[in-house]
């Protein structure tokens, strides 16, 4: 099968998470002998960024860790056709133009036979919901989102029967647990972005005061912190190292410790049971993890056996000083996340759970699509 995926980017992953969890799927699709072609847009905002603080060798990592997977970039005025031949299946990723939106949804209405579904992975549905009902998919096959509680929304807008919840997931080929023991571990990490405002008074409480309650040595990585922000962190004792490509966080987790999950506010809230990818990394990579107020709605963990979860600021110092403490605790909590991810959310699973999707788009409707969604 041919398979066209539109993305806002595949090389960088600057303030793009999005591109750890494509790159898995489709090294996955690859391994299992379909055709892959990626298209993102010359000059993406996330590319742009990341070769403005970092040059050509801020794309080294990816190219190192991912030499199977490449992309080409179209322009705006850039005939949408050719880029569409000989496909089986294309997916475009929600940031993308509105108008390549719509233009490769009235090429699917005109007749042609490829499969075509939309991808979400991000709040907007309900932080910004006229944006995104701004998107014409009427000529789209079904949606994807990352999330049930996204899934829901789609579902209220019309979509019922053709929207199916595609969770994200570990990419097991490069994130798995490092080889030196856990012992010569230390301190704690956190990767992430500043979040725009969507977290920053959770970062203080479950994050920041914690590690330097529990006296455990906080190092950060990430991108757009304001001034603001970096003043916080100095004033925390925080070690800020800046952006790091996802390609090294393996070699970053096996540094450290533990590691703590803060959700954005909206993933706590009103879009409950959508972790951030990095807990199905940090679980894949063998850390242990806690996490601040976070509602599984979906089942996807074992809270408590997989990861810690902590309430309240003054829980989470507790938790990190247990874990810092006690190692059996660590190497519990390693074996449980590493067994849950290994069974349910790898890339590999992903993958088997879209082209099930594509097999029954595909098939002669004798059965309702909702019956699968």
């Amino acid at each position: 099968m041919k398979i066209v995926y539109f993305t806002h980017s595949l090389a960088s992953c600057w303030n793009h998470g999005n591109a750890h969890f494509l790159r898995g799927v489709l090294s996955e699709l690859l391994a299992r002998g379909h055709e892959v072609e990626v298209r993102e847009p010359a000059n993406s905002w996330s590319l742009a960024n990341l070769l403005a603080d970092h040059g050509e060798e801020g794309l080294e990592p990816y190219r190192t860790a991912y030499p199977e997977l490449s992309s080409r970039a179209y322009d705006a005025a850039d005939p949408v056709e050719p880029m569409l031949e000989g496909a089986d299946l294309v997916i475009v990723h929600e940031w993308n133009d509105h108008d390549l939106v719509a233009r490769i949804g009235r090429i699917r209405a005109g007749g042609a036979s490829f499969s075509l579904l939309f991808h979400d992975t991000h709040h907007r549905a309900v932080s910004e919901p006229e944006a995104m009902r701004a998107y014409d998919l009427s000529g789209y096959d079904g949606v994807l989102a990352f999330g049930e509680a996204l899934s829901e929304v789609y579902r209220g807008w019309g979509w019922q029967g053709r929207v199916w919840t595609w969770h994200e997931a570990a990419d097991t080929r490069r994130f798995h647990p490092p080889m030196q023991p856990a012992e010569g571990r230390e301190g704690l990490v956190w990767i992430g972005n500043w979040g725009d405002g969507e977290r920053t008074e959770e970062l203080e409480r479950f994050l920041f005061r914690p590690a330097q309650e529990a006296r455990l040595a906080l190092d950060i990585y990430g991108v757009r912190y304001p001034e603001e922000a970096r003043a916080t962190l100095a004033r925390y004792g925080v070690n800020y190292h800046g952006w790091a490509a996802n390609a090294r966080a393996p070699s970053i987790f096996a540094n450290h410790m533990a590691t703590v999950h803060v959700p954005r506010r909206y993933y706590a809230t009103i879009l409950p049971g959508i972790p951030t990818i990095r807990v199905f990394e940090a679980l894949a990579c063998g850390i242990p993890l806690v996490s601040a107020p976070w509602d599984d709605a979906e089942g996807l963990f074992r809270p408590g056996r997989d990861y810690l979860v902590a309430r309240n600021g003054q829980e989470m110092t507790h938790h990190l000083t247990a874990l810092r403490n006690d190692a059996d605790l660590r190497e519990a909590l390693v074996q449980s996340g590493m067994e849950t991810i290994l069974a349910r959310h790898t890339c590999a699973h992903r993958v088997d759970e879209l082209l099930s999707i594509v097999s029954h788009l595909r098939a002669p409707q004798t059965t309702s699509v909702r019956d699968f969604a």
